[in-house]
């Protein structure tokens, strides 16, 4: 096989010995495209009719995108997935849990801001998020310096999906004996790049890219049965077609039976069938009106080019019945019913995640307690958090490139680390945090009335864990915490606390007693008799 264009990061030697072979092939979620060396792959019709290539599929997301209900959907996910502030940026690296030195951790946070600002995150998160919700998949070309490496990524180039596809390449044993011995863990995998777009592409047309070359980070939704990765609007296609169909057709019976039509009786009297015809469409022209409603701009006109019997009915009448007539044929019953497209509306965000009371814009915005909270919000709250999680490998696929190239780490031991290392973003759903607030204020509560069991029924380890939650290491950290307060002199320690009150007490009981002393040796000074003079006088 030709060299493949870019770099990849190669394992030692001693690192790919002893490894059993694995007659099974790698699995495919990733979504790329497995074929055998030698051979032609390629995309297939789907007898469902819904798509017939990837690149097809992405099309028809983008498509679905333009909808008003799909966009307004969409906006409010990335709103609240993707929150914009002035002072602070949208994502930041924890890496609490990494354990590895200072001077390393301060290395990956600086190559970490490093790769977001070659993303130009802070300004395009917004855009980028949008990019790959919708089209399930996303790919950045990772430009660097072949002569010198170890200068690190120096651009982030985007690549359309529909010019780029994984690849995965397994050679064929030959024999029953090389199948038995064969590997299918070790297939090639690359990336197929054609600038014209790869629409029923062969495996041997367009630029071989290495896997390393390129960061890849897909919706993690997969149909099993074609081995295709899908996008988050998948499942709203039917909805939304059927919410187009019940629009147009509402819109088309409005039109047409909104107006009070005419009936015209036009008196023939004993012309010849030919004549009459001819008398009746002079009359039409005369009188007629044409209304034609163009579906694709919504525009209403008038239109006399047409003959259509749509608006005004025309209808001969002999000699011996009555003379010309002209009746009206009432409008349309119930043209404000709109349930049907509200019922649809209500599916297509069902099918889209997003609850559906967020489509009622009259709807005030409420800040109330916990117990207001609708189900339909936490899940919704959930949804996010988990397009966070699988958004957020387009950053771990880039910081592993970056730490490798600039020598930070070697490739081994991202395999440890990278679990890691996650990422925060800004939070702007209130609900999860009223939720919080309470959930913490009824644990207060619940301490305030074991108090005074502790000791005697509960250790103070069994209410942090069992009351508050707290693992083993946040219960090192928070008391590593409270001791740097207590050195510093921002709190008192408790035992120092307990050692002055009982202390205050003690003062205070001496005093007490001291009081009683005294006001003991004033009664029995009152008590006394009083001395007596010489003459019997006191």
């Amino acid at each position: 096989m030709a060299e493949l264009f870019g770099f990849s990061f190669k394992k030692r030697k001693d690192q790919e010995k002893g490894l059993a072979p694995s007659p099974v092939a790698p699995s495919n979620e990733d979504g790329a495209t497995s074929f055998i060396a030698g051979g032609y792959y390629g995309q297939y019709v789907d007898l469902d009719g819904n798509f017939k290539t990837e690149y097809d599929m992405v099309k028809k997301y983008r498509e679905m995108a333009m909808h008003p209900e799909v966009d307004s959907a969409i906006e409010d996910i990335i709103h609240e997935a993707i929150v914009a502030d002035q002072n602070d940026t949208p994502v930041q690296i924890n890496l609490d849990n990494l354990e590895v030195s200072d001077s390393v951790k301060s290395m990956v946070r600086q190559e970490f801001e490093y790769i977001r600002n070659l993303f130009g995150f802070d300004m395009k998160a917004h855009e980028m998020f949008r990019r790959w919700y919708i089209d399930g998949r996303m790919y950045y070309h990772k430009v660097i310096d072949l002569n010198d490496p170890a200068k690190g990524i120096l651009e982030l180039r985007y690549i359309d999906p529909h010019k780029i596809k994984k690849v995965r390449q397994i050679n064929k044993p030959k024999t029953a004996d090389e199948f038995m011995k064969y590997d299918f863990g070790k297939s090639e995998e690359y990336f197929i790049y054609n600038p014209k777009g790869l629409n029923n592409t062969s495996a041997n047309s367009g630029i071989k890219i290495a896997k390393d070359a390129i960061t890849y980070v897909t919706s993690g939704i997969m149909d099993t049965n074609r081995n295709i990765v899908l996008s988050y609007l998948h499942k709203a296609i039917k909805v939304l077609n059927q919410l187009r169909m019940i629009e147009d057709s509402l819109v088309i019976y409005r039109i047409s039976r909104a107006p009070e039509r005419r009936i015209f009786y036009i008196d023939v009297g004993n012309l010849p069938k030919v004549k009459a015809e001819q008398y009746l469409r002079e009359v039409m022209g005369r009188y007629r009106n044409k209304l034609v409603y163009d579906a694709a701009t919504g525009e209403i006109r008038d239109d006399r080019k047409y003959m259509s019997m749509m608006e005004d009915f025309w209808l001969p009448r002999r000699e011996g019945g009555r003379g010309t007539e002209i009746t009206t044929l009432p409008g349309g019953q119930n043209l404000g019913e709109l349930t049907d497209v509200q019922y649809f509306q209500t599916k297509l965000y069902k099918a889209l995640n997003v609850p559906a009371g967020r489509l009622d814009s009259t709807t005030s915005f409420n800040l109330g307690r916990s117990s207001e909270i609708t189900r339909d919000e936490l899940k919704f709250t959930k949804f996010v958090g988990k397009l966070r999680k699988k958004f957020s490998d387009i950053f771990q696929d880039t910081l592993k490139t970056q730490l490798i190239l600039k020598g930070v780490i070697a490739p081994e031991d991202w395999e440890d680390m990278k679990e890691h290392i996650q990422y925060d973003y800004l939070y702007d759903n209130h609900f999860t945090e009223l939720k919080n607030l309470e959930m913490m204020n009824e644990k207060l509560q619940i301490l305030a009335q074991m108090d005074a069991y502790v000791g005697k029924y509960f250790s103070t380890d069994y209410i942090r864990k069992e009351i508050l939650g707290q693992t083993e290491k946040q219960m090192e950290e928070i008391d590593a915490e409270m001791a740097g307060d207590i050195k510093s002199g921002m709190v008192i320690d408790p035992l120092d606390q307990v050692a002055a009150d009982q202390a205050n007490m003690d003062r205070e009981q001496q005093n007490a007693d001291l009081d009683m002393d005294m006001k003991k040796v004033q009664i029995q000074q009152a008590k006394k008799p009083a001395p007596q003079n010489g003459n019997g006088n006191k």
